[in-house]
């Protein structure tokens, strides 16, 4: 077996990509659940989004639980580029009957470079927000919490800056459809989890889920955006 990359072997690897994945979908639920309150914008809102940003940055259980999911972005994001590096030099591309575009699906051969894009999101990201929200220049709201839903509304609705960073988290959003959308099932089957009776379900799912989860993730950026007065 190959020894390269954080795991000793191709198969740990997987193993790991696929159980640090499924820990990032169920992250994906929990934290849509909190942005998804930035669609109401009244004062009303704006507070109980700023009690869930309180919430969700001082909690000891989630703050534990927010270190783990740091380390599992990181080993995802790294021992994917390490698998995508090893599929691509394993492909035979030098045989002129080789098609890999009937043999796989665009998602299935991208995932590094999906998996790239969204790294450099979620990094932009956390330093326009999560960096913020811990150590950045940040005002109070009514009830004396960081009003972090004045930060987001301030970035979206920032002339052209807005604009385009409302555009590139729908680009994000799109490559993180991909990424779900060849993974989500993907992680099931290298665990083992696939049978004639089960395993068309779960693909629906994954299927709905990789279109639901990022589509309701991109309306908030252009809903604050087009919210502007």
């Amino acid at each position: 077996m190959a020894n390269s990359g954080l795991l000793g072997s191709s198969i740990a690897k997987k193993y790991w990509m696929s159980l640090t994945g499924l820990f990032l979908i169920s992250f994906l639920i929990v934290h849509l659940l909190g942005n998804l309150q930035l669609l109401d914008l009244s004062a009303e809102g704006q507070e109980q989004f700023n009690i869930y940003a309180k919430f969700m940055t001082s909690f000891p259980l989630i703050k534990i639980t927010s270190y783990f999911l740091y380390a599992s972005i990181v080993f995802h994001a790294v021992d994917g580029i390490y698998l995508a590096i090893q599929n691509r030099k394993a492909r035979p591309e030098r045989y002129a009957s080789y098609k890999p575009n009937r043999n796989s699906i665009w998602a299935s051969r991208n995932m590094g470079l999906l998996g790239t894009i969204i790294l450099a999101f979620i990094i932009l990201h956390m330093s326009q927000f999560w960096y913020t929200m811990h150590w950045g220049e940040i005002g109070m709201d009514a009830n004396g919490n960081k009003d972090l839903a004045a930060v987001v509304i301030k970035t979206y609705q920032d002339g052209t800056a807005g604009l385009i960073m409302a555009l590139l988290y729908v680009i994000a959003m799109a490559a993180v459809a991909f990424h779900l959308y060849h993974g989500f099932q993907s992680a099931f089957q290298t665990l083992g989890i696939n049978h004639n009776r089960y395993t068309p379900l779960i693909k629906k799912v994954g299927a709905a889920f990789s279109i639901i989860v990022p589509l309701a993730y991109a309306i908030i950026p252009v809903f604050v955006l087009m919210a502007k007065n």
